[in-house]
């Protein structure tokens, strides 16, 4: 696996949720820029499939397969990857669980799920990093938040008050962990084409998505992807506490 700049070279890298999408790509990416990428994932099939393509292109990784929507899984996350990787370096906080209701239709499990895997795994994700990262040495967290956090549609208040407090989170973590030389980050993605947001696509939607994005297409997980790397690295190394719209700047524009 080659790469035109080895900006992560040899740093270990948790991320959560990488059996497809964004850290599926995230994790390729991360890989051929050097690192030494935990996959986790639910699903032992997918965190395999992504261990065995990053191998294949000549990179490192091993799977880490773990809850993470407990404490006691999240903690578990990163003390694998820190003792199969002999250090800490980077986590990526990436893994969600999304359902879109009405207001009316919004229950309690699927309130309570969304908000282990993508609000709660968070912070204890940020919590088991700062344990497990150098003192001296510092690292980076990135958050994977989302443009309904800037803003928002219909039948997404759980999901746009979950990605909003991904941003309050960040930025406390960032106070707080600074002084430690922890960055922490979040990018946030518009809608992205991935296997988990098939079922909230369509061509029409995609065609009015399309028609008010400046840059005149969807993004993509390379798009995100890259982003995360990019704050991960030490290119970021005096960036803290932001949350950079991905989104072909759809976000801050009217067209």
């Amino acid at each position: 696996m080659s790469s035109a700049k080895l900006d992560l070279q040899d740093r270990v890298a948790l991320i959560t949720g990488a059996g497809n999408g964004i850290g599926r790509e995230t994790a390729r990416q991360m890989a051929a820029r050097g690192a030494v990428v935990a996959v986790n994932d639910l699903k032992p099939e997918f965190v395999g499939a992504v261990v065995d393509e990053i191998r294949a292109a000549g990179g490192r990784a091993f799977g880490v397969v773990q809850n993470i929507a407990t404490r006691e899984g999240m903690q578990a996350a990163v003390e694998q990857a820190r003792s199969e990787g002999g250090r800490f370096d980077i986590l990526v906080n990436n893994a969600a669980w999304v359902r879109y209701q009405a207001v009316p239709d919004i229950q309690p499990d699927t309130m309570e799920r969304m908000l282990d895997v993508g609000f709660k795994a968070v912070i204890w994700g940020i919590q088991a990093a700062t344990a497990a990262m150098d003192a001296e040495r510092g690292g980076a967290i990135v958050n994977v938040a989302s443009t309904a956090a800037l803003r928002s549609a219909p039948h997404s208040l759980v999901y746009s008050g979950i990605k909003s407090g991904i941003l309050g989170i960040t930025r406390a973590a960032a106070a707080e962990l600074g002084a430690r030389r922890i960055r922490v980050n979040a990018v946030c993605p518009s809608a992205v084409p991935t296997e988990g947001t098939q079922r909230n696509r369509n061509a029409e939607r995609d065609a009015a998505r399309v028609a008010s994005t400046p840059m005149g297409r969807l993004g993509t997980v390379e798009d995100i992807a890259r982003a995360i790397c990019f704050l991960a690295s030490d290119d970021a190394g005096f960036v803290t506490a932001q949350g950079l719209a991905v989104d072909g700047g759809v976000t801050f524009t009217n067209i």
